[in-house]
């Protein structure tokens, strides 16, 4: 394979992952790590050192745009962040002693851990309870268009919330995934947001959480300068696509979607990494 197949291969890899990654809130890194380790054949570690650079492209591509939208709840993502950072940077420590195959084992528990939580319905009991006082005590509740109008909503369970976003920072600064998967799942399964709300913020978030993570992925020569490329200039470009599908996608089908895609790549991952290939 010379450079320009190879190249070709990476971009177009990565205009899917931008494109998923902007429609479910995962960032791209749950693509773009088993392309680089199954298809190609990369170094798990420098794989997920280029994962965290194309989650921050994808959450400059999409982000922008969803806030001007009105979807994303930035005071609610902000606070959040506190705890993703933290986590972010403890992950990024472990990630340089842990073994690779132990890494792509956990990998593809992590996603299928996410996916059996985002497949399960809301109790509708649940939905109609009060906000949590601390939400209303910090103006973390907020709209969002939907069906011509706007609709309200408030956040609950907060304290729960920010420690299941220091898992997520851990796991992607470990794994190089943005943990958007952690991050959807923390606000739609735990906080009761509306789906589109969650998936929107979480792309607002991963980008700062995978930047704390990356600089320490970039000191240690882990982010490949000839990978990197093509791969944010295509992440680039499915996210700014995937921001205009997600507008007018039903939230039944974006849950499907994301589903279906985390539990495919995780099986692989995890087959590949109980055999020692990656």
């Amino acid at each position: 394979m010379n450079v320009l197949e190879l190249t070709a291969i990476l971009g177009t890899g990565a205009c899917a992952a931008g494109f998923v990654g902007a429609l479910t809130g995962l960032g791209g890194g749950v693509v773009i790590v088993p392309l680089l380790t199954l298809g190609l054949g990369v170094d798990i570690r420098y794989a997920v050192g280029t994962a965290l650079v194309s989650v921050i492209a994808t959450s400059s591509g999409a982000a922008a745009a969803y806030v001007k939208e009105g979807y994303s709840n930035l005071r609610l993502g902000i606070f959040f962040e506190v705890a993703t950072t933290l986590g972010a940077l403890g992950g990024a420590f472990v990630a340089a002693w842990a073994p690779t195959n132990a890494i792509a084992i956990v990998f593809g528990i992590a996603l299928l851990s996410s996916a059996a939580f985002s497949w399960q319905r809301h109790p509708a009991a649940v939905r109609d309870a009060p906000p949590d006082p601390l939400a209303v005590r910090l103006k973390l509740t907020g709209t969002f268009p939907e069906d011509g109008g706007t609709r309200g909503y408030a956040p609950r369970k907060i304290p729960a919330a920010f420690g299941l976003m220091g898992v997520a920072g851990v796991l992607s600064g470990l794994l190089g995934i943005g943990s958007g998967a952690f991050k959807v799942l923390a606000m739609d399964r735990v906080m009761r947001l509306p789906y589109k709300v969650s998936t929107t913020t979480s792309n607002f978030m991963i980008g700062v959480t995978a930047a704390a993570s990356a600089g320490i992925y970039v000191s240690r020569g882990y982010v490949d300068p000839g990978l990197a490329m093509p791969v944010v200039l295509g992440v680039l470009a499915g996210a700014a696509l995937g921001t205009r599908v997600l507008a007018t996608a039903r939230a039944g089908a974006l849950r499907l979607f994301f589903t279906a895609v985390i539990v495919l790549l995780a099986l692989e991952m995890v087959v590949q990494g109980v055999k020692g290939a990656v």
